[in-house]
């Protein structure tokens, strides 16, 4: 089975637009015919609609429209999904009718839909269908937790876990390999058993004796390319699979599941689906740009928007190799499915690995592993051809670069496929991450037009260990540095990596403009954004980065009203007061799809339709 097209690559507005060197030529937008409301009602219809009552209004607040236009107001109205007014409570009461419904903002915030800029939703969704390993302050805790499921579970049946961290523990674990655990004692614990650990970052695993004897994985196994097994001082594996050597861990864990019929397989897609989606709309996202899903997955995604299961609204990077790439992509292109429900129209490729387990990809070598300079993924030849694919199908390419030569070389590729094309840089590709870029290459993003897709509780969560990865210097100069890339006049998307960290929109706010680390201190806080810049970030520019700023981003008449509100207002309240700001409300479309009980009634009392 495959992906279907469902729009048809167009030019968005007729004419260039900030970042966009190329200009009509690359710039893309779907017709009026595969849009539903789309670009004609963005254009003319919303006027009409405007003379007709509002299906719900929202009142009495201070709302950040995110519009240059009308960039502060206090009501809007709402009507068949998409926003037919904007303005004062007067202007906007005009708009009800007897049957409109009713939200009172009691003078408290609203934003719009926060838009997650970089995560993996079908992941997210599984990870919580597992055992959470992220709040571990101990190796000695994760073997307790393991442990127990073991006591529960079936002898042969697969113990699943993620979100484990050496850098962020409080100590060592007793038997180590430069601050990775070994795995003889938790074998010991679990020898019925396989388990299978994944790193927070999901750049590395961890597996027992019995995991690893189903994988075929023993003393006289080798490092593939990309890939690395720790080992002990006399040679053996520890149990701590790098990058390209999680390998025949993940497949030994697949064979376990092959005898899972398709109907069971089809229930907990659906059900990790739909709890990625319950805990989005918790935390106010909207929007989700996905990063990284094969077709099968793609295929699941559409089913689910067929059944009426899937309201938040999928971004999609496809991540398959090149050949089905250059077979299947011009199927599977599509753009607002399903009521601006499901676009796919980004390619997604991986160049280096994870800071915190020693996987990006240096210049130099690391501070606290001199004789490493990270991992090469992907060889840059392979990003190549998918540039060309990218260009020729007018995707977007999307690559994760996390080490200073990593982002070099990504960008090199970049700078390499405009001179090919002889017009410029295609429009918005992405660099995922940019974490750790040297500070002569800062300047390039904004000069090539590539968005830097990072996620700003990284900063605050990897802080602690990452002096001691990079230095001093090389930290000072080019971690996390949002504020650089910002005056030199590049576009950051935020977000979060869910699952590596959790899918809050909130927390990253607070790092974005505090950069304060769970203990107290500000790393490098001269990197930090202004609330306005991180707001954007969630929003329009988030928005920008997908194509997407005519319909998302900002809360303007002829958008789709997708509208967060909150408990305070995030753009005045002290810093300190940032981490107790909750969301209240996030309505999608016009509906209402979560409400928090400890809020108060929001609305008028009348059920959702």
């Amino acid at each position: 089975m495959g992906c279907v097209a469902a729009g048809t690559a167009r030019n968005r507005s007729g004419d260039p637009v900030r970042g966009d060197p190329i200009g009509t030529k690359w710039m893309i937008m779907r017709t009026s015919l595969c849009r539903g409301y789309g670009l004609l009602l963005i254009l003319t219809g919303w006027r009409a609609m405007a003379e007709e009552p509002a299906d719900l209004i929202v009142v009495g607040g201070r709302i950040a429209t995110m519009d240059s236009e009308k960039p502060e107001a206090s009501a809007v109205a709402i009507r068949a999904g998409r926003i037919v007014r904007v303005g004062t409570d007067d202007e906007v009461l005009h708009a009800a009718g007897p049957a409109t419904r009713r939200i009172d903002l009691k003078g408290r915030r609203a934003v719009p839909g926060f838009i997650e800029g970089h995560g993996h939703f079908l992941s997210f969704g599984e990870s919580r269908m597992m055992l959470d390993l992220s709040t571990a302050r101990t190796w000695r805790e994760i073997e307790g937790a393991v442990e127990r499921a073991a006591r529960g579970a079936a002898p042969g049946q697969w113990i699943v876990g993620r979100g484990w961290h050496q850098g962020k523990w409080i100590e060592a674990p007793a038997e180590h390999t430069d601050g990775y655990p070994v795995h003889t004692r938790l074998s010991g614990l679990t020898p019925k058993n396989p388990v299978l650990l994944t790193h927070g970052t999901g750049h590395m695993v961890f597996a027992n004796a019995r995991a690893m004897e189903l994988a075929g994985v023993s003393t006289d196994s080798v490092n593939p390319a990309g890939g690395e097994i720790l080992r002990t001082a006399d040679g053996e594996p520890t149990g701590v699979f790098r990058e390209n050597a999680m390998g025949p861990i993940h497949r030994a864990h697949e064979r376990a599941l092959r005898g899972r019929s398709d109907a069971e397989r089809e229930t907990d897609t659906i059900r990790a689906m739909e709890l990625a989606q319950e805990a989005c709309f918790e935390q106010g996202v909207t929007s989700f740009q996905d990063a990284g899903s094969s077709f099968a997955e793609i295929d699941a995604m559409r089913r689910m928007i067929d059944g009426d299961r899937l309201r938040i609204r999928l971004w999609v990077m496809l991540n398959e190799g090149n050949d089905a790439l250059a077979a299947r992509l011009g199927g599977c292109r599509c753009v607002g499915y399903g009521g601006e429900r499901l676009t796919v129209r980004a390619i997604k490729r991986m160049s280096d690995g994870a800071l915190g387990t020693h996987g990006a990809w240096l210049l130099e070598p690391y501070d606290d592993m001199p004789s490493s300079v990270g991992n090469i993924v992907t060889p840059i030849e392979t990003i190549e051809r998918t540039a060309a694919i990218a260009i020729e199908h007018e995707c977007q390419l999307c690559v994760h670069a996390i080490g200073d030569r990593a982002n070099r070389e990504v960008l090199d590729l970049f700078e390499r496929a405009a001179s090919r094309s002889g017009s410029g840089p295609p429009p918005r590709w992405r660099v995922e991450h940019a974490q750790h870029v040297h500070p002569d290459d800062i300047p390039r993003f904004a000069k090539l037009g590539v968005i830097a897709s990072m996620q700003a509780v990284h900063a605050t969560s990897d802080g602690p260990f990452v002096v001691r990865r990079l230095g001093m210097r090389r930290a000072r100069e080019g971690a996390y540095a949002w504020r650089a890339l910002l005056d030199a006049g590049a576009v950051i998307v935020n977000g979060t990596d869910v699952p590596v960290e959790r899918v809050d929109p909130l927390a990253s706010f607070a790092a974005s403009v505090t950069r304060r680390m769970a203990n107290g201190e500000a790393f490098f806080p001269e990197q930090a954004m202004t609330r306005g810049q991180a707001l954007r970030s969630y929003t329009l520019d988030a928005a920008y980065a997908a194509f997407e700023e005519s319909i998302k981003g900002s809360i303007a008449p002829g958008k789709l009203a997708d509208l967060v509100i909150l408990s305070q207002d995030i753009l005045t309240i002290p810093d300190d007061a940032l981490p107790a700001v909750r969301v209240d409300c996030t309505i999608v479309g016009g509906r209402v799809v979560f409400e928090r009980a400890e809020s108060g009634p929001a609305r008028d009392g009348r059920a959702d339709p």
